[in-house]
């Protein structure tokens, strides 16, 4: 485990952030941290700080509101992420979507692998894109890698829009944003997909904008 004193710029970092109580502010694309692999999870922030933490992301991602957030959304650049999403979508949607209600959970230095070779496209967001979507292809099912914030690992296959919230903040920790990912030609505001795209799976958005579905 690397010294205490190697961690404290970010153990400062983060004391900073909570002293300002309220959530977190969300940092936006442009900003470097989001671009930059975070820094593997190995207890550079005490364990009153970490649970202080990851109770912030959480209040932070329910405010925003959003289903998940990653540390350095916040400005943060730790392998640390939050996903809950109570799903609360027609039921025609969530059948087709695979959008089942995740409790909270945290995740600590996640990875994810293709489970099998089924992939999914829908319109996603970000809390750190704000006010836009865009269809992302990526695979309906994952292995999923890590640990919680006990410590205790992590090893279990997810499917559907799980599977995709966790392949978003994962990819949040290693410098990605969903938009390397996405399909640009789909690329449309909130208010655009709310009013012409907002059926269960993005066909009539891929034959209208001119993109191609798996």
């Amino acid at each position: 485990m690397t010294p205490v004193s190697d961690h404290a710029p970010l153990a400062e970092r983060v004391a900073e952030l909570l002293a300002a109580g309220g959530p977190l502010p969300i940092v936006a694309a442009g900003h470097p941290v989001l671009r930059r692999p975070a820094e593997p999870y190995d207890g550079q922030l005490a364990p009153e700080l970490l649970t202080r933490f990851v109770a912030a992301l959480r209040d932070t991602m329910h405010a925003a509101p959003g289903v998940g957030l990653a540390a350095p959304q916040v400005g943060v650049g730790l392998r640390i992420a939050v996903i809950e999403d109570p799903a609360p979508v027609p039921e025609e949607i969530a059948v087709v979507r695979g959008r089942v209600p995740q409790p909270f959970r945290v995740l600590v230095n996640p990875s994810y692998e293709p489970e099998g070779a089924e992939r999914a496209s829908f319109f996603e967001g970000c809390l750190s894109v704000p006010g836009w979507q865009a269809v992302v292809t990526r695979p309906a099912r994952v292995r999923l890698r890590g640990q919680d914030e006990t410590g205790r690992e992590l090893d279990e296959v997810v499917a559907g829009w799980p599977a995709r919230i966790v392949q978003h903040e994962t990819d949040h920790l290693n410098g990605t944003l969903y938009l390397d990912r996405a399909e640009l030609r789909s690329l449309s505001t909130n208010e655009a997909v709310a009013a012409r795209w907002a059926q269960p799976a993005p066909e009539a958005a891929a034959e209208a904008l001119g993109f191609e579905l798996p």
